[in-house]
């Protein structure tokens, strides 16, 4: 028997400075059986960054065809493909070519700058291509004790970040690789 998604109800709140985007999303968020909650949570992260009336959850992880994120325009285009993780060379060729800007947010410290160091000259081709490393030792508070209801907040102020909840806030500072 397989196992089914976990199924998250977070309701996040995005003010971001930089953007002047200020919204109330509610979101319904699914974590596959392999995923783990950290990288769910950073799911939910990319999403307060990037927030916009367009920008939703795919499938991710259980189909190969798609984002972890996208907004599409009103025609249906990929306006902005967001990658969580490490892809492939290949998967962000694709995603450039079938995107009008792709997103890629690291997070898991020493293989992350592994991959990075790895793809680099091949990454450095893709106009298109933004490259986000979110620091370990600065996530690692964001997955203890996820609660299925969630209330969050997300502040964003001259690139720095501040992400969590009513008890708990969490200071991540990004480092653009790209």
């Amino acid at each position: 028997m397989a196992l089914s998604s976990t199924i998250y109800k977070v309701e996040l709140q995005v003010s971001d400075l930089d953007r002047h985007y200020y919204q109330t999303h509610v979101l319904t968020v699914a974590q596959h059986p392999s995923e783990t909650e950290q990288r769910m949570m950073v799911r939910i992260l990319a999403f307060a960054l990037n927030a916009s009336e367009h920008l939703e959850f795919t499938k991710g992880l259980s189909t190969d065809e798609v984002p972890d994120l996208w907004e599409k325009s009103l025609t249906g285009d990929v306006q902005h493909w967001i990658e969580i993780g490490q892809p492939s060379a290949k998967r962000v060729k694709k995603a450039c070519n079938q995107s009008e800007k792709v997103s890629i947010y690291t997070f898991s410290g020493h293989s992350a700058e592994v991959w990075w160091q790895q793809n680099q000259k091949e990454f450095s081709r893709q106009t298109k291509l933004r490259i986000i490393n979110l620091p370990a030792e600065q996530l690692s508070g964001l997955s203890k004790n996820v609660p299925r209801t969630m209330s969050l907040q997300c502040t964003i102020q001259e690139g720095l970040i501040w992400f969590g909840d009513a008890s708990q806030s969490y200071e991540i500072t990004p480092v653009n690789l790209k």
